[in-house]
């Protein structure tokens, strides 16, 4: 595929993170959204008019089948990212899908294998590799400026009852460990430039109803002795997100999704990172330039592998604690 060439995308699913990934994509030259998929044919017809996309269409299958689609978007729900992956995979399309890839370390090195074996474009949507707060910051460590001594980080959400991002009943569980992180274990690693050697993890108790620990706290150590310190909750009535504090040998700074602050809360500018300042639109534009330049993205599968075998490890921890 050429530059030139427009790249004819696929999305499956229509909800909070599938609004924002139509979005991101309008904003891409070269990009035509052909067809989207939903949780029913009406749902996906809808989203499809909403969004001014492509078309509704009733099942990933018929997507796979569609000679006018090189790649494929999977924002769904976590237990079908592996699946759905390796069919996206099995039937020649590049495929990013969104974090986690997957719920369990086999999976993930089921769809590692087929990736390879196909050499397809394999991205997985660790957005925080992305987001220009964090791509500044990392920009300092290259530059020799600033040290990672400790990440201090709190993913704090409110779901004692099973709603998604829009406040909308969800048809699946969310899970601290394999979804939220996901996300510090992958990028404390990555802005370390360090692996992982040491992760700690301890849970609340489980919920009832959700049947997942509703609290966690994991401890991380990297090989250059950075460390990395997670405080997780899905009980928290307060305010929602996640905030990342780097704290450095020589600064402090404060992340909050795109935006960035010095550790006294004073706003740093991150407009000139990048050529945009969402990071969900510069995923979405590496996914694209990876089609389009046949090469690895930032993110493939194979780079966030090392993130999937420390969630293993940590989950082998805590049942090994429940079970004692």
């Amino acid at each position: 595929m050429t530059d030139e060439q427009t790249v004819r995308i696929a999305l499956a699913g229509g909800g909070a993170f599938g609004a924002k990934h139509a979005a991101a994509l309008k904003r891409i030259e070269g990009v035509e959204v052909g067809a989207v998929v939903s949780s029913s044919l009406d749902s996906a017809r809808r989203f499809a008019e909403e969004q001014g996309i492509g078309r509704g269409v009733a099942t990933l299958e018929e997507v796979l089948a569609m000679d006018d689609i090189d790649a494929v978007i999977l924002a769904t729900p976590t237990q079908m990212h592996a699946a759905q992956t390796l069919a996206c995979l099995e039937a020649g399309k590049h495929v990013q899908v969104e974090i986690p890839l997957a719920s369990s370390l086999g999976d993930a090195e089921s769809c590692l294998a087929a990736q390879q074996r196909t050499g397809l474009v394999a991205m997985v949507g660790h957005t925080r590799r992305f987001n220009p707060s964090h791509q500044w910051v990392r920009q300092q460590i290259q530059a020799g400026e600033f040290r990672i001594q400790q990440m201090d980080v709190q993913t704090y959400f409110f779901r004692r009852t099973n709603l998604n991002a829009l406040g909308r009943p969800r048809s699946w569980t969310d899970h601290l460990l394999w979804h939220h992180a996901a996300h510090t274990v992958d990028l404390f690693a990555h802005q370390t430039g360090s692996p992982i050697v040491q992760a700690n993890a301890i849970q609340g108790p489980i919920h009832p109803d959700l049947g997942i620990a509703m609290d966690m706290s994991i401890q991380l150590r990297a090989e250059n002795g950075a460390i990395c310190t997670l405080s997780l909750s899905f009980n928290n009535d307060g305010p929602l997100g996640t905030v990342f504090r780097y704290i450095g040998d020589t600064d402090t700074y404060i992340a909050r999704y795109d935006d960035l602050a010095t550790g006294k809360d004073e706003p740093i500018d991150v407009s000139g990172i990048d050529v945009s300042t969402d990071g969900i639109e510069l995923q979405d534009r590496e996914f694209v330039a990876a089609i389009r330049e046949g090469r690895e993205p930032n993110s493939s599968i194979a780079q966030v592998m090392a993130c999937y075998r420390t969630l293993a490890a940590l989950e082998e921890q805590l049942d090994a604690a429940s079970a004692s």
